[in-house]
């Protein structure tokens, strides 16, 4: 049912976008392309099939025979680190084989053996190229210690880190070497991983997004495979041991505080296969768990407070995910911006759930009144003048209401002022905030029903923070599934919400829509921000009335040099489009085809290149993060080259 649901929503976006003719030309052209790759066998591969997604993505023989023979101009020489302890002779071959088939040849492999006994039968295999260096330790001196152990041996211009049992793909060095060629002033590199068992199958491949602060500091999803220039690394004094079991974590986040995020740099794509055996990292037993829990938790507490922050860790949703409760500074005032037209009911729930569970207090609530038709609303807004928490300004009149007087259909289109006729959501959210008084502002949809009791509080942790500009949260539909976990720019052609549909209970792609995480943007439904951001990046765009207009003010906020954070402990219930409609009918599709446009034009660079939060092998069809089934163009700065090149043309 699933893929029915996907084809249909992407059929009807394409109507929305092109119209019905073109959608239908287009559907006509997947219909020819499929026929032809029928007759010419051509597979295409289906979402999760990672083996042919590794067959048609992954170097050939021939590839890497290619890759051999290239010459760059920068040739640095990479140290390829490895504490050992214990290792298997098994895996200590295969670790040396990989080493052996790189098809970069300047590096150098040093190994620093922490076990209670020399291994003679290794001697065999770090004998058979004087490009590896071993040393037998007088003792183990834990992960951290044999890591420095080895650091300590490196001659070369980069430090490359390699588990004892884990292996590197054919072509992992050289595509760090190929990256720091096209940027020269990386001091960190990382790349994605996988998995693979002791028969060689690999699995769970992870592609990650690109440096994330707020991401990293709530899981380690760096992790492998990770090299750092030698400089960096000796500023930073190698590994601690009184971090062991999150040792490299805690060097991550200490990298973080050192290293301008443009001098990291993320490879996408598969260097690093990470093995699960009985004794490996990946399947740890519960004690060791707690163990590498509370020393990652402990690395995360020490970071927090050396980049001057307040806050709490506590254990995220599933293992090897955190959270991080940011204290709120003194008692600043919320202002709360509420659009609305008609739709007391909903209205009402909002408001009361708002009053009846938030334990924060210094708050107002600002209604934006828009274009209402009823006698009941403007009776309801009677009964909120009594509140002194609550203000109603009339977006109509450009006046804020009062007196009950003032509170009736028959007055507002009397004093109606001259404003551009139909819904436009940005200038009513910025009319509203215009009218607030607090120093940071909540957009709500008035179609939401809060769930968090300390929302405010988990929010303005965050947003009280200098590098952060806005704070999302997460949203759920009735059926108790996910309606917005963030948003990527690109799904759909534009822009999507993540994790869309799945069950409120479940978990996505590596617990993601449950885990507190930088992206490019998160929808307005609820969104906080400081109000001196409004100012400073424009306000919200007003030639944006309906589409795409949270994306685009959370982009601008990013352009300024902000963080966006979406926040999943945060949640509210969202009856999604109560009071608004759909986009069906020609006005609207007209309307939408005209945001879109526009945005496009806003924003050629991200939609060309891809959204930096997520991954290039990532499919734009679907919002629940599947693997691309096509082969993918890694090299994307080149194509877009190529794209401008020819628009110009």
């Amino acid at each position: 049912m699933n893929i029915f649901r996907h084809r249909y929503n992407q059929i009807k976006f394409y109507i929305g976008k092109y119209g019905f003719i073109k959608t239908i030309k287009k559907c006509i052209k997947t219909v020819i392309r499929r026929i032809i790759r029928f007759i010419k066998n051509e597979k295409e591969l289906q979402y999760g099939d990672y083996g042919g997604w590794i067959k048609y993505n992954e170097p050939k023989d021939a590839d890497l025979k290619i890759q051999m023979k290239r010459k760059f101009d920068f040739e640095p020489k990479i140290s390829v680190v490895v504490p050992m302890y214990n290792t298997k002779e098994k895996f200590f071959k295969e670790l040396i084989k990989c080493m052996m088939d790189q098809t970069y040849s300047n590096w150098e492999l040093c190994l620093a053996d922490g076990s209670p006994k020399q291994n003679d039968n290794l001697k065999k295999y770090y004998e058979q190229d004087k490009r590896i260096k071993y040393k037998y330790l007088d003792g183990n001196l834990g992960i951290a210690g044999n890591s420095n152990a080895a650091i300590g041996m490196a001659t070369g211009d980069y430090i490359a880190l390699l588990d004892h049992d884990d292996v590197l793909a054919d072509y992992a060095l050289y595509e760090i070497v190929y990256n720091l060629n096209k940027f020269p002033n990386a001091e960190f590199l990382y790349s994605d991983e996988d998995k693979i068992d002791e028969n060689g199958n690999r699995y769970d491949a992870y592609f990650k997004p690109d440096i994330a602060p707020d991401t990293l500091r709530c899981q380690n999803y760096i992790c492998h495979f990770s090299v750092f220039k030698k400089e960096l690394m000796e500023k930073l004094g190698g590994f601690r041991e009184n971090y062991d079991g999150a040792q490299d974590y805690d060097i991550f986040l200490r990298m973080l505080e050192i290293t301008d995020s443009k001098n990291i740099s993320h490879v996408p794509k598969i260097l690093y296969h990470w093995r699960v055996h009985n004794e490996s990292t990946a399947k740890l037993n519960s004690n060791a768990k707690n163990y590498a829990f509370e020393a990652g938790k402990k690395a995360i507490e020490d970071h927090i407070k050396r980049v001057g922050l307040e806050g709490t860790v506590s254990k995220g949703c599933i293992d090897g995910i955190y959270r991080i409760d940011y204290k709120v500074i003194g008692e600043p005032k919320v202002s709360i911006v509420i659009p609305n037209k008609d739709g007391k009911d909903i209205l009402e729930v909002c408001i009361n759930s708002i009053f009846e569970k938030s334990t924060y207090k210094n708050f107002e609530i600002v209604i934006t009144e828009n274009n209402s038709e009823t006698n009941e609303i403007f009776d309801y807004y009677k009964t909120l003048l009594k509140n002194d928490k609550i203000k109603i300004v009339n977006y109509n009149t450009g006046k804020r209401i009062e007196t009950e007087d003032e509170c009736s259909l028959e007055y507002t289109n009397k004093n109606r002022r001259e404003v551009k006729s139909g819904f436009n959501y940005s200038a009513i959210i910025n009319f509203g905030v215009k009218n607030t008084t607090g120093e940071y502002v909540v957009q709500l949809n008035n179609d939401t029903e809060l769930i968090t009791p300390n929302w405010l509080e988990l929010m303005l942790g965050f947003c009280q923070r200098k590098d952060v500009g806005a704070v999302g949260v997460k949203l759920y539909y009735q059926d108790e599934t996910i309606q917005h976990a963030g948003i990527i720019v690109g799904i759909g052609g534009i822009a999507g919400n993540r994790f869309k549909s799945i069950p409120k209970s479940g978990h996505g792609y590596f617990a993601k829509e449950s885990m507190i995480e930088n992206l490019s943007a998160v929808t307005a439904a609820c969104i906080m921000t400081p109000k001196s951001i409004y100012e400073e990046v424009g306000w919200m765009d007003e030639g944006l009335a309906v589409a795409f207009n949270d994306v685009d003010f959370c982009l601008k906020i990013r352009e300024k040099g902000y963080l966006v954070v979406y926040n999943p402990f945060v949640e509210f219930w969202h009856y999604e489009s109560k009071t608004r409609g759909q986009e069906d009918s020609p006005a609207k599709i007209k309307r939408f085809q005209g945001e879109m446009s526009r945005f496009e034009q806003r924003w050629p660079e991200i939609l060309d290149s891809g959204d930096p939060y997520y991954n290039i092998n990532l499919s734009l069809d679907t919002e629940v993060y599947h693997m691309k089934n096509i082969k993918v163009n890694y090299y994307g700065e080149e194509e877009i080259i190529k794209k401008k090149k020819k628009k110009e043309r």
